[in-house]
């Protein structure tokens, strides 16, 4: 570092901040009252640290002049950062920048916190516009008053970019031609008026140089260039953030702006254009960015035929309607933050590479999605209310085999619905085949149903279901008709100590040992037997119901004869019914003689049953042994009895 450079500490210049950037070995002279040292903060030789900014202070003291190389400065400042810039001191700082003149490395200057009239500003303007300054930005320029026509001087310059952020205008009453014209017939590259309130802008005078235009954050509306043919260079075009409304107007807007590629019309108020409504664009342009506006999915009928990027995030399309007109040029598509129920097809986007629909209301995307949409290689669908079911598992067993088309899976796809799965991943969720594939349910319902059905079937058969379903659809309509026919004998009177079943083969023990042993001597009991106590005229099922309901007990004499026998059956299952049905104990097995287990028929498992539980009277063979059997069944079915209109023991009624 050299001795001068030791020397340079920090300045104020006119109460501007003053920043420079340095080549090396930089040495300052000036032979007029601009600079005096009021600090000692700069860095010391071999110090890495660079050399950032210098604020410089203005004083008439002839003390504290410095000398240094103001040529040097000139040759080596590449950018210049000034603020606090007023009408007082406007004028020096245009001598300052008269000295760079074309041919100085100065090549960017800042201006911040700048409050001056209109004339200050022209005449500050023209003075950087035949320097060497390429890049003027602005901030902050406020009191801006007394505004004028004024003759300004394009030719000439080393300009290409003009930048203006928070321009405030003080007059209430002036010609706004005087000031558009000003910024619209620049002879410039790019130029951008930010948040300043702008309501409007001339088209240029001729063909304008323009190849960027930034209007961001202002106060614009559909008649901005409208029937303006000026703007043949401009490739880039930024609208965001002002009062535009008709989409229609603005594909107007464009239609003579033959070499517009990018169009941002974001954050506007920008509505769909209706079926009278007609649209027009440039076919130039290739990006478009409608995000943060008021379109639905008529939008899609107002498109630029050849665009290529297409942002329409934040709007209110519920759909994208089918029979539109191609858009085959389209790789990128952005409908994130809408309010589509599905995913979009790729009928009319043949090309379309890259979609967005996050944060829609998507519950069940579409599993088709990439059979329709072959070329798309990068698919962002998280952050939507996911409903977890077979569909949707569908669509994730597709995306395992699309080899990562989805975008930030798994962590944006969670499930929303049902509740208890509410937060689960995507890839966490699985269902069983047998529960999403509607073809394999149904079959294995189909087989289950088959398998049931035999089974029950065979149970039927082999436990003689059907005969005790008719057995007691048989005594229910014997109940019903006695309940109806005879009121009188709704309570039951028992007439006999004892009904008497048995086969037709065991008939003559029966006849000539059971009836004559019971019906004899004192204490006769009187017996129920079908062939004398039968009511001529009704069915059979009733005459056996009747008489067991009208005995006191059931005697059922069991052999090899009765268990093939069908009428003993029935029998048998009427009074095993009486039994659980009045909770008594009036069944009396009598075993005549012993009946292998094997030739007792499947239906008669209430006989082995009763058999298996209950105590049985077993014939004796020795004759001995009679008189006891027959004292034990006596005293089994004991019982005083009203005998009927002087009817005597053995009488048939």
């Amino acid at each position: 570092m050299t001795e001068n450079m030791r020397s340079l500490k920090s300045f104020f210049v006119y109460g501007c901040l003053f920043a420079l950037t340095f080549g090396n070995n930089i040495s300052l002279s000036v032979e007029n009252e601009l600079f005096t040292s009021v600090s000692n903060n700069f860095p010391e030789g071999g110090s890495a640290k660079k050399i950032m900014s210098f604020p410089l202070l203005y004083t008439n003291s002839q003390k504290s002049k410095a000398h240094f190389d103001w040529v040097v400065i000139q040759n080596t400042t590449e950018s210049l950062s000034l603020s606090q810039i007023t009408n007082d001191n406007v004028k020096k700082l245009i001598t300052l920048l008269s000295d760079f003149r074309k041919g100085s490395r100065l090549q960017n200057l800042t201006l911040a916190n700048m409050s001056v009239d209109w004339s200050a500003f022209i005449e500050l303007l023209q003075t950087v516009w035949h320097s060497s300054i390429e890049y003027l930005s602005i901030n902050n320029l406020t009191q801006l008053s007394d505004i004028e026509h004024c003759n300004f001087i394009y030719s000439n310059t080393s300009m290409k970019a003009l930048a203006f952020k928070k321009v405030l205008v003080t007059d209430l009453y002036f010609s706004q031609d005087n000031l558009y014209e000003i910024f619209a017939n620049m002879n410039i590259a790019a130029l951008t008026i930010a948040e300043s309130e702008l309501i409007h802008m001339l088209c240029p005078s001729f063909d304008s140089p323009f190849r960027y235009l930034n209007f961001l954050k202002n106060d614009l509306t559909d008649l901005l260039f409208q029937n303006c043919d000026k703007l043949i260079q401009l490739e880039t075009l930024i609208l965001q953030r002002n009062k535009f409304e008709s989409l229609s107007k603005v594909s107007f807007m464009t239609s003579r702006m033959k070499s517009l590629r990018y169009l941002d019309m974001s954050s506007n108020l920008l509505r769909s254009a209706g079926a009278k409504e007609h649209c027009r664009w440039t076919e130039s342009l290739t990006e478009l960015d409608l995000s943060s506006n008021q379109l639905t999915e008529s939008v899609f009928g107002c498109l630029p035929v050849n665009i290529n990027k297409l942002n329409l995030q934040n709007n209110q399309i519920t759909s994208v309607p089918t029979g539109i007109a191609e858009l085959k040029a389209l790789k990128e598509l952005n409908l994130a933050s809408n309010r589509l129920a599905d995913l979009p097809g790729c009928s009319g986007f043949a090309a379309l590479e890259f979609l967005n629909i996050e944060m829609n209301l998507i519950l069940t995307p579409s599993a088709d999605f990439f059979e329709s949409c072959q070329k798309v290689r990068e698919l962002r669908a998280g952050h939507n209310p996911f409903k977890c079911s077979c569909e949707l598992q569908d669509f994730v067993r597709l995306e395992r085999q699309s080899g990562g088309k989805l975008s930030r899976w798994p962590e944006a796809y969670r499930c929303e619905y049902p509740e208890d799965l509410r937060g689960t991943q995507l890839k966490d969720f699985h269902l069983t085949e047998l529960a999403c594939n509607t073809t394999l349910l149904l079959v294995t319902a189909l087989l289950l149903t088959l398998v049931l059905v035999a089974v029950v079937a065979f149970l039927c058969i082999y436990l003689d279901v059907p005969w005790y379903v008719r057995m007691l659809w048989q005594w229910t309509q014997t109940k019903r008709r006695a309940w109806h026919d005879c009121p009188e004998e709704r309570e039951t009177i028992l007439q006999f100590h004892a009904f008497i079943s048995y086969s037709e083969r065991d008939s003559l023990w029966v006849k000539n040992e059971l009836i004559p042993n019971l019906e004899k001597g004192e204490g006769c009991i009187q017996l129920c037997q079908h062939e004398r106590n039968f009511i001529p005229g009704k069915s059979i099922v009733e005459n056996i119901i009747n008489c067991i309901e009208k005995s006191y007990k059931s005697i059922f004499v069991l052999s090899p004869n009765f268990v093939q026998s069908e009428w003993c059956h029935y029998e048998l299952y009427f009074a095993h019914h009486q039994l659980f049905s009045e909770n008594s104990n009036s069944l009396i097995l009598i075993l005549l003689e012993p009946i292998p287990p094997y030739i007792v028929p499947v239906r008669y498992h209430k006989l082995k049953a009763l058999m298996a539980k209950r105590t049985y009277l077993e014939w004796p063979k020795e004759r001995s042994k009679h008189a006891l059997f027959w004292a034990n069944l006596r005293a089994a079915i004991n019982i005083n009895l009203p005998v009927a209109d002087g009817k005597r023991c053995g009488e048939r009624g």
